[in-house]
C-alpha cells in the first residue's frame, strides 16, 4: 500500500501520475455499456413529457386549444403558461437576463418555442396529443440578421431584465425597446490618431454562420418530487447552477433541490446553465409524479446553437508591415433568448484585435436578439468566430503588402512580457513559441508545389487566443479510506473529456499515491460541492487546482494523524495508520480545496490588469487542392499545434486536439441552419450534415507544444477548444493560396470557390 507523498512545484519535471497516458477510468464501463446515462433512467409512475412548440418567429398568442389533446386517451395532463404561472408567479429563467419563459407568456419569440406540454405514461400518446394543440397567433414584425437588429423596428423583448449576476449588464436593466442585450467597449491608445497618419489602411467584413452542438445524446432531464424537496437526474454541464436556479423559481432553500449527473453523451456548451430542467421540475410537481422530457434530435435545433456573428475589422499598417491600430465591430446573433451570449460578447470581444502587438485599438462588440433559435456558449466561446475573421483579414493584409504571411505574423506576435489590448500583460503563453513550431512542421520556408494544369495546391496557417472565463470558484473534496483508497467529490461533469481521469490524477500525484486507487464522484449536489460549470476549458484549471488543494489538506491531516500515532506518513502504509489509531480498518480522513482566481475588473475603457488567469492558444497550418474546373478542393494536410501548459494525460490531449479540430472543421466545410423566415428547414442530420470519418483529411498532425503553465495545477491547464481556433481561416488562405480565390463568409464551399474562380476571370455567374 502506497504511503503519503506530496509533489507541488510545477516546474519540477518528474511525476508519477501526471504526464501519463493512463487508460480512462471510464473506459470500460462505456465500451461495456454498463455507463451511466440519464437516457437509460426509468423511475416507477414516470410520465414523459412532449412539447408544443411555435410555428410562427413572433407573433402574440390569442388563443391556446389545447381540447383535443386533453380528450385523448392515455393523457395525463396538459399545460401551458397559465398553469406554470399557479405554481411559479414569474417563470423566467437565464445566467444572463431572466428573460426565457418554462412556457410562452403571451407571444412566442422564436419557431420552435414552447408554448403548451403534454404528460402521459406512454410518449407516443404525449407525442400525438402535443400535435393536436391548437395555437391562434396574431403576426408580429421579426428580425433574423444581427446587423439589422440594432436598428429594426421588430424588438424582441420590449423590456430589458438583467438576472443581476454579471455588473456589466446592471446599466441595462429597465431599458426598453432595443434589441442590444449588450454594448461591449474597449478602447486603447489613440486609434483614429493612428488611421489617420497610417502608411496603409485596410477593411474587410467577415461572416460566420449559425450552426448546432449536435451532441449525440440530446438533452434529458428526468424530476422526481419527493416529500418536501426535488431530485432532478439531468444531462447537464452546470449542475450546480441548475440547483440554484430552480431553488430560486421555486423560492425554496437549495438543500430541497438534488441535482445528479452522470456521464454525458457530449456537451460542447449546449448543456450549461439551464435548458429543460425548468419544465421538467414545474412539470414534476404540477403532476405529483415523476417526469421525463427527452428532446429529440430535431428539437435541438430549437434549444440552442452557436451565434452567428458578423466582423468588421480594419487594420493600419506601415509600408514595412507593422500593424500599428486595429478597429473592430463585432455582431452577435444571439437568437430569442439571451442564455450566455452576452458573457460571449464581452470575454470573446475583448480578443477581436488577434494575438498581435497593437499599440492603438478600438472595439465596439454587441449581444443581438432576434427571432431565432438561442445562441449560446459552444466549444470555443465566440473565438473561432473571431479568428476566423481576424487571420482572414491578416493575410489578406500579407498578400496586399506582398509579404510572406509567416514573416508578417512574426513581426506582429504578441510575446509574452508585452500587453494584450485590454492592458493585461501576457504570461506563460505560447503563441510565438506556437506559431514557430507550426512553421517547422509546415516546412513554411521551403519552396512548396502548387500544381499544374486543373488541380492547384496551396497552404494557409492561422493562429488564434482565448481567455479563460474569470473570475470563477470550484470546490472540492477528497476522502482517504482506512484501506488507502480515494475518493474525489467534485462538480466537474465528465462528457467525454476525460475529466474524471484528470481528476483522478491530480489526486493521486499530489497523495503520491497509484492513481488506480483514486475513484471520481459523479456531480451530485448533495454531495459533491459547488463548481461554476464544466465550460471554457475551466476545468483543469481551475477544479483541478481545488482538487489538487484538498488532496494535499488530506495528506497534511494524515501526516498530522500519523504522528499523533507515533508513525511517519511517507514510510509507513496507509492503512497501518489507521489501524494504529483507531484499532482496525476504520475512519477517513477528509480534505477540503476552493479555488477562485485573482481578477480585476475592466474600467470604462475594457482596461484592465488581470483579464485572465490563463491563455490558450491554438493554430493551424492547412494544404489543399482545387480543381480549377468546378471549384471542388479536398484538405490533404492539417497540421493543429496547442499550448496547454503541462498535459496531464497526452493521449486525452491528442484526442481532445482531434476532436476540437474535427468539429470547427465541420463547422468550416459543411454545417449552417438554413431558415425560411425563422424556419430552420434542415433540422435533422438527414440534411444537417457533420463530418464523417470520410471528411478526415488524409493527414493530420497533432502537437501540444512544450510548455508549462506556472500558475497552473502541476503546470497545466485546459485543452478543449485550442484545437478550434485556426481551422476555418488556414484552410481559407490555403484555396487562396492555391487558386486566388478569397472567400470572407463560411461554410467554404466548391460553389463558392468556383463563383470567385469565375470571377477572377471576369465570368461571374448570376445568382
Amino acid at each position: 500500500m502506497a504511503n503519503i507523498q506530496g509533489k507541488t512545484n510545477a516546474g519540477q519535471a518528474s511525476f508519477s501520475s501526471i504526464g501519463r497516458s493512463i487508460p480512462r477510468v471510464e473506459a470500460r464501463a462505456k465500451v461495456t455499456g454498463r455507463a451511466e446515462y440519464v437516457h437509460n433512467l426509468r423511475l416507477p409512475g414516470m410520465l414523459y413529457g412532449k412539447v408544443h412548440r411555435s410555428t410562427l418567429a413572433h407573433g402574440r398568442i390569442r388563443s391556446i386549444d389545447t381540447s383535443a389533446a386533453r380528450a385523448m386517451p392515455g393523457v395525463y395532463a396538459v399545460y401551458t403558461a397559465a398553469d406554470i404561472m399557479k405554481l411559479v408567479p414569474d417563470p423566467h429563467y437565464g445566467p444572463a437576463f431572466h428573460d426565457q419563459p418554462v412556457l410562452a407568456i403571451d407571444k412566442v419569440r422564436h419557431v420552435g418555442e414552447p408554448v403548451a406540454l403534454v404528460l402521459a405514461a406512454d410518449i407516443h400518446v404525449a407525442e400525438a396529443a402535443a400535435q393536436s394543440i391548437i395555437v391562434d397567433y396574431e403576426e408580429l414584425p421579426a428580425v433574423f440578421d444581427e446587423i439589422e437588429a440594432m436598428t429594426s423596428k421588430a424588438v424582441v423583448h420590449e423590456v430589458l431584465k438583467p438576472a443581476g449576476t454579471f455588473p456589466d449588464l446592471k446599466h441595462l436593466k429597465d431599458k426598453r425597446d432595443t434589441n442590444i442585450a449588450l454594448d461591449f467597449r474597449l478602447r486603447r491608445g489613440d486609434a483614429q490618431k493612428a488611421f489617420a497618419e497610417a502608411d496603409h489602411v485596410f477593411e474587410h467584413t467577415f461572416r460566420t454562420q449559425q450552426v448546432l452542438h449536435v451532441p449525440l445524446e440530446p438533452f434529458v432531464t428526468v424530476a422526481d418530487p419527493q416529500p418536501n424537496r426535488l431530485d432532478i437526474h439531468t444531462a447537464s454541464q452546470s449542475p450546480s447552477f441548475v440547483r440554484i436556479e430552480i431553488a430560486r423559481l421555486l423560492g425554496w432553500p437549495e438543500s430541497r433541490v438534488r441535482v445528479r449527473v452522470p456521464y454525458l453523451g457530449g456537451g460542447f456548451g449546449a448543456k450549461l446553465y439551464i435548458k429543460i430542467e425548468a419544465l421538467t421540475a414545474i412539470a414534476a410537481l404540477l403532476a405529483g409524479r415523476p417526469v421525463k422530457i427527452a428532446l429529440t434530435m430535431e428539437e435541438q435545433f430549437y434549444q440552442i446553437t452557436k451565434h452567428a456573428a458578423t466582423l468588421r475589422i480594419k487594420s493600419a499598417v506601415t509600408r514595412d508591415g507593422k500593424i500599428t491600430a486595429r478597429e473592430c465591430e463585432v455582431w452577435w446573433n444571439g437568437g430569442a433568448y439571451a442564455d450566455i451570449g452576452p458573457r460571449v460578447t464581452q470575454k470573446s470581444g475583448f480578443t477581436a484585435p488577434g494575438p498581435y502587438d497593437i499599440d492603438h485599438v478600438a472595439i465596439d462588440s454587441y449581444a443581438l436578439y432576434t427571432n431565432l433559435p438561442a445562441a449560446g456558449a459552444l466549444r470555443g466561446f465566440g473565438i473561432p468566430q473571431l479568428v476566423w475573421g481576424y487571420e482572414s483579414h491578416t493575410d489578406m493584409i500579407a498578400r496586399a503588402l506582398n509579404i510572406d504571411p509567416l514573416a508578417f505574423r512574426r513581426k506582429n506576435i504578441l510575446k509574452n512580457g508585452r500587453p494584450q489590448a485590454t492592458g493585461t500583460i501576457m504570461q506563460d503563453a505560447g503563441i510565438e513559441k506556437v506559431l514557430e513550431r507550426l512553421a517547422e512542421r509546415m516546412q513554411w520556408e521551403k519552396p512548396f508545389d502548387h500544381g499544374q494544369g486543373s488541380i492547384r495546391r496551396g497552404r494557409g496557417m492561422a493562429i488564434g487566443f482565448k481567455a479563460s472565463i474569470s473570475p470563477t470558484t470550484s470546490v472540492a473534496i477528497v476522502n482517504i479510506s482506512a484501506d488507502g483508497s480515494v475518493m474525489v467529490y467534485c462538480g466537474t461533469v465528465d462528457m467525454g473529456q476525460g475529466s474524471d481521469t484528470a481528476m483522478a490524477q491530480f489526486a493521486a500525484e499530489a497523495l503520491g499515491v497509484p492513481v488506480e486507487t483514486v475513484t471520481v464522484v459523479h456531480p451530485d449536489t448533495d454531495v459533491t460541492p459547488y463548481d461554476m460549470a464544466t465550460l471554457g476549458s475551466r476545468s483543469t484549471y481551475h477544479m483541478g487546482h481545488a482538487v489538487k488543494l484538498a488532496a494535499e489538506d488530506a495528506r497534511d491531516k494524515l501526516m498530522q494523524l500519523a504522528q499523533e500515532v507515533g508513525l511517519s506518513a511517507e514510510t509507513a502504509p496507509i492503512p497501518d495508520i489507521f489501524r494504529k489509531k483507531y484499532g482496525m480498518q476504520a475512519g477517513n480522513v477528509v480534505g477540503v480545496g476552493s479555488y477562485i482566481p485573482t481578477y480585476a475588473s475592466p474600467d470604462a475603457q475594457g482596461q484592465t490588469t488581470n483579464a485572465t488567469p490563463f491563455w490558450m492558444i491554438g493554430a493551424t497550418g492547412a494544404e489543399v487542392e482545387v480543381d480549377t474546373e468546378t471549384g471542388e478542393f479536398k484538405i490533404t494536410r492539417l497540421v493543429n499545434l496547442v499550448d496547454v501548459g503541462r498535459p496531464v494525460n497526452p493521449a486525452i490531449v491528442e484526442t481532445q486536439i482531434s476532436g476540437a479540430t474535427l468539429m470547427q472543421l465541420g463547422f468550416t466545410l459543411y454545417e449552417r441552419m438554413d431558415f425560411d423566415a425563422g424556419q430552420c428547414t434542415n433540422a435533422s442530420l438527414a440534411d444537417y450534415k457533420i463530418p464523417g470519418i470520410r471528411d478526415v483529411p488524409a493527414v493530420m498532425e497533432n502537437e501540444a507544444v512544450d510548455m508549462v503553465q506556472q500558475s497552473g495545477p502541476f503546470g497545466a491547464k485546459g485543452v478543449g477548444e485550442s484545437g478550434t481556433f485556426g481551422v476555418s481561416p488556414a484552410i481559407a488562405s490555403a484555396i487562396d493560396d492555391a487558386v486566388g480565390v478569397r472567400l470572407t463568409g463560411l461554410p467554404l464551399t466548391a460553389e463558392a470557390v468556383y463563383r470567385g474562380l469565375r470571377a477572377n476571370a471576369g465570368k461571374p455567374l448570376e445568382d
